[in-house]
């Protein structure tokens, strides 16, 4: 839909006959100024007809992409809260014991997980809430002392931004996730590995096998936020978060 267009998409209702076996997926790109009213009703059977549903399958999906949808003024938010933490934390990471630094780590990781769990509507919704000046400020120190802990325990953080972002801010899963694997995994990593390389030398050998590591899977990570929706995500999150933080401690110990 072009700039300063309204579309307005409101079919009859979808009829899904017995025994059906079917996909609907509906894509639609908006450009910034764009508006959409949508609707999309799927009645299984025809009741009226004595004709029921009792068996088949139905998926559907629809999605919408906004252009112009990442917030730059909120990205500099986490940036000028984070990177700080995050060059003080890589600084910092040569005093930690390796196996304190994986207990600590552990424990949080699956406490997230378990967070996560026990908030089933957590994530499922963009809710945007703390948009002043004290909600900026207090969610810019908690993302300040994760940057800290991003530079000094590096793996795993990147969990604990997702899930602030949708505590405190209101994101959605798709939301914070897009957030999160653009400024921390690009960002917040970058600064950090940059800091870590001017007091020990790294293996520079790893360096291709990373970067690509990281940009095949962001991608498959992106395609199936956008495919899958909010709640196949915070299953995968949460198992993720679980099986990192069980996965840290049972090295340490």
């Amino acid at each position: 839909v072009e700039e300063d267009a309204v579309l307005e998409w409101l079919p009859q209702e979808t009829l899904i006959f017995d025994g059906a076996n079917c996909v609907l997926n509906s894509d639609v790109y908006l450009e910034k100024t764009a508006k959409l009213a949508f609707w999309d009703i799927v009645c299984f059977g025809r009741p009226a007809s004595q004709l029921p549903f009792s068996s088949g399958c139905c998926v559907q999906a629809i999605k919408h992409i906004k252009s112009g949808s990442f917030d730059w003024r909120f990205a500099s938010l986490i940036l000028a809260a984070g990177l700080p933490g995050v060059i003080l934390g890589a600084w910092w990471v040569l005093e930690i014991p390796e196996q304190v630094a994986q207990i600590l780590l552990g424990v949080l990781t699956v406490s997230l997980g378990l967070y996560s769990i026990f908030k089933p509507k957590l994530g499922q919704e963009h809710l945007p809430q703390h948009r002043n000046a004290q909600g900026y400020l207090l969610g810019g120190i908690v993302l300040f002392f994760i940057g800290l802990l991003n530079g000094s325990l590096t793996s795993g953080t990147g969990l604990f931004v997702t899930l602030w972002l949708i505590r405190w801010f209101g994101l959605d899963y798709k939301a914070a996730l897009a957030y999160t694997m653009i400024l921390v995994g690009f960002f917040w990593n970058g600064t950090g590995a940059i800091t870590l390389s001017l007091v020990q030398s790294p293996h520079w050998q790893w360096l291709p096998a990373l970067i690509g590591g990281s940009l095949l899977g962001g991608y498959l990570g992106a395609h199936l936020a956008i495919a899958k929706g909010n709640q196949f995500i915070k299953r995968i999150f949460v198992s993720v978060t679980i099986i990192v933080g069980v996965s840290l401690l049972l090295k340490a110990v």
